[in-house]
């Protein structure tokens, strides 16, 4: 079995490596690096389909986690993909192209080590494409609704968001709309829960255990790594004190009511 295993996890990595190097060289010239979010998301999705085709497991399973990890990157990289199409470069990369004074060396291996990222958090696709299970039809009912209520907030929470910044009365402000009054990163919040589905389609399979990688990393990667700590400092570097009375009254990730103290127009 785990020779099956290392090749599938190497054609995931290989192909993810091309598609980030060809990515790199793009963003070489347009000078916007937003790209290697977009090209995560859609070779994430596309290792979902990959990993359901060739899988040993249940015909059912693997085609509704083809499904789900199909569509979620679906959505997510046509999101990604507008905000590229009508946006300058995301905030956080511009502060990494300033801070790394535009070396394409370290921005080479920026979009490698995404590849790297990608082979590893798909690492649940595989643990649901081995499970041979056939007796857990309540469990992927209550899989697919896992994923269905994430999808559903984390498009509310772009949603949202994209409205809010459309307004150029907005620029400088911070989004207190709907579901960011309740979390300063709902979409992140989300998109952390989506990765519970899989658990519930892993369960059964022998490679289960990976399944887990899926919400732990993905916990541990908005946390500490990309996620909260480059957001939230360019929020506070482009809304200074607006920003930071909205970090005092708002969660930082599980949405829950804000204090009082809140004042959004001050």
């Amino acid at each position: 079995m785990w020779h099956d295993v290392w090749w599938q996890i190497l054609t995931v990595w290989l192909v993810t490596a091309t598609a980030m190097t060809a990515g790199w060289f793009v963003q070489y010239r347009t000078r916007n690096a937003t790209l290697v979010d977009a090209i995560w998301t859609a070779t994430m999705g596309l290792s979902a389909v990959f990993y359901a085709c060739v899988g040993a497991g249940s015909p059912a399973v693997r085609g509704l986690m083809a499904v789900l990890g199909g569509l979620w990157a679906l959505r997510l990289f046509l999101h990604l993909l507008h905000r590229i199409r009508t946006e300058d470069e995301d905030g956080r990369y511009q502060y990494l192209r300033q801070h790394w004074q535009d070396n394409q060396a370290k921005f080479f291996g920026f979009f490698q080590a995404q590849a790297l990222f990608t082979a590893i958090f798909s690492l649940p696709f595989l643990a649901v494409a081995a499970n041979h299970d056939d007796g857990m039809a309540a469990r992927m009912i209550v899989g697919a609704l896992v994923w269905l209520g994430s999808l559903y907030g984390e498009s509310v929470a772009d949603r949202q968001l994209a409205r809010f910044r459309q307004d150029p009365a907005n620029r400088g402000r911070t989004c207190r709309a709907g579901l960011w009054r309740y979390s300063r990163h709902p979409n992140y919040f989300f998109e952390w829960t989506h990765w519970f589905a899989y658990v519930l389609l892993a369960w059964g399979s022998p490679l289960a255990w990976l399944a887990w990688l899926g919400p732990v990393l993905m916990l541990v990667s908005l946390y500490r790594v990309t996620g909260i700590p480059f957001t939230e400092a360019q929020a506070l570097r482009s809304r200074g004190d607006d920003y930071r009375r909205y970090q005092r009254a708002t969660s930082p990730f599980i949405p829950w009511f804000p204090k009082a103290e809140d004042r959004p127009h001050d």
